[in-house]
């Protein structure tokens, strides 16, 4: 299976973004992959960056995923599209999965909120697993996958060969320039991306903004934990690599016996 990867910059508006989604889906179909993430938030964009109330409206909101549902359908290829998305007149952090027929599949909740976005999003309650071109995959969304290897943990339990992590982490402001994927000075971002893909032995594929200043790389990392691709820092583009299903055999997180953790009586 062959999936991409999207480091876009930050979208100005929700229309500079479905711009910018249908470029990078278009580079990704030339490259023949099958799937591709964006980072979270996508559209209308991440909250606090001065974005127009119109982008956040629900109604805008539905007619940009109607819009992504088309491009996938165009290009054949299936999105992650992460966005914020209203639900009884509450704001979500959802990650939409779109076929590449164009069908909605469902979304994904973040459901472990950082501290400072209680005031941002409600969390959600629930987990899925999708299913494209008969591989299983979860989702886990920026801070719950980096602070909360559960989340990764019950996808691969439930016989997912990857989880896709939309997530933002760095500046256009401020910050340090990296230059080494991993390098022991860099912040904990990518060693946590290694070892959601090692503790569980599926793949794990994280998609980051291209900002000025990332504090990681969109990157793919394989069921032993080693980086197979990433993207160079700062740098707008989509990466695509080939994974092997059969090697994500998820026997560590099957191994891991839940009961000896339930609550005692």
């Amino acid at each position: 299976m062959k999936i991409a990867l999207a480091s876009p910059p930050f979208p100005k508006s929700i229309s500079d973004g479905l711009a910018m989604l249908e470029k990078m889906v278009k580079e990704a179909a030339e490259k023949h992959a099958e799937i591709i993430c964006f980072p979270e938030s996508y559209l209308p964009g991440y909250p606090g960056m001065g974005y127009s109330p119109e982008d956040q409206t629900s109604e805008n909101l539905q007619l940009a995923l109607d819009r992504v549902c088309k491009i996938a359908s165009e290009n054949s290829v299936a999105i992650i599209v992460p966005m914020d998305w209203h639900i009884n007149k509450q704001l979500f952090n959802v990650a939409y999965v779109v076929s590449g027929k164009g069908e909605i599949l469902g979304y994904q909740t973040k459901n472990q909120l950082d501290p400072s976005e209680d005031n941002i999003w409600v969390p959600g309650t629930a987990r899925q697993i999708f299913e494209i071109n008969d591989v299983k995959f979860g989702i886990t969304i920026c801070h719950e996958g980096f602070r909360y290897p559960e989340s990764v943990r019950w996808a691969a339990q439930q016989g997912a060969k990857i989880v896709f992590h939309p997530h933002f982490s760095g500046s256009n402001i401020s910050g340090i320039k990296l230059t080494e994927w991993g390098n022991k000075s860099n912040p904990y971002y990518e060693k946590a991306m290694m070892m959601r893909a090692l503790e569980n032995t599926i793949y794990f594929a994280s998609a980051n903004y291209s900002s000025l200043y990332p504090d990681s790389a969109s990157s793919i990392i394989d069921p032993n934990g080693n980086c197979i691709k990433h993207e160079i820092y700062g740098k707008a583009g989509v990466i695509v690599s080939d994974i092997d299903p059969n090697q994500a055999t998820g026997i560590l997180a099957k191994r891991f016996n839940n009961s000896l953790y339930s609550k005692s009586s």
